[in-house]
């Protein structure tokens, strides 16, 4: 086998072993039946059940893919020992990485982007707009992008930023596509957070 093709194969591998364990989040959450509680993207979406219940969907996307990429890693072994090694590497890399990726957040790394606590809260901050705390007489919190708002008094009630929900997105399919493969469905706000601020003296 040449390097080029060997090279190819071993790229094939680490595209394989990337998309497969993200497919339920990459495109089963986009599929029309899934969305026609919540509002198209990218408008805020007014905090109700099915908008936690979404966040918890989403969680369980993105844990499902410990499980899911069980099988690139043995496919990738089982290649490595008996067939297209550099397909096989490929494989292997891709999803150990994932593996690894998943893992970090156990050992102090950042936190996934879809949390049971900010489900709770979600429900939290809508409980509290139907009581007497709320924020105004017509409180109608929403979610936009760098956190939840009352659009009625422009009260800012959190300022939980707002990861990917599995909308339809409006970009075109490359280029969404693509960033949700390098955001891993994280508000790509919370990588400008955990730049560190240095003062000048």
């Amino acid at each position: 086998m040449s390097l080029l093709s060997a090279t190819g194969f071993f790229l094939l591998g680490i595209l394989f072993g990337t998309l497969l364990p993200r497919f339920p989040f990459l495109m089963l959450s986009r599929t029309r039946g899934f969305n026609t509680k919540l509002p198209p993207h990218p408008e805020p979406l007014p905090l109700s059940p099915h908008l936690t219940q979404r966040v918890l969907h989403m969680r369980m996307f993105y844990w499902m893919g410990l499980v899911v990429v069980i099988l690139p890693l043995v496919l990738g072994i089982a290649s490595v020992r008996w067939g297209n090694a550099a397909f096989g590497f490929g494989l292997w890399v891709s999803s150990s990485w994932l593996i690894l990726n998943r893992l970090q957040y156990f050992v102090g790394g950042m936190s996934p982007p879809w949390t049971k606590e900010m489900a709770v809260e979600l429900q939290v901050l809508a409980d509290k707009a139907e009581s007497s705390d709320s924020c105004c007489n017509w409180a109608s919190p929403h979610w936009g992008v760098s956190g939840v708002y009352c659009p009625n008094c422009n009260s800012k009630l959190s300022d939980m930023l707002r990861p990917d929900l599995g909308r339809k997105r409006i970009d075109r399919r490359p280029f969404g596509f693509l960033y949700l493969l390098l955001t891993d469905g994280h508000s790509v706000l919370t990588y400008f957070d955990q730049i560190p601020v240095t003062e000048e003296e």
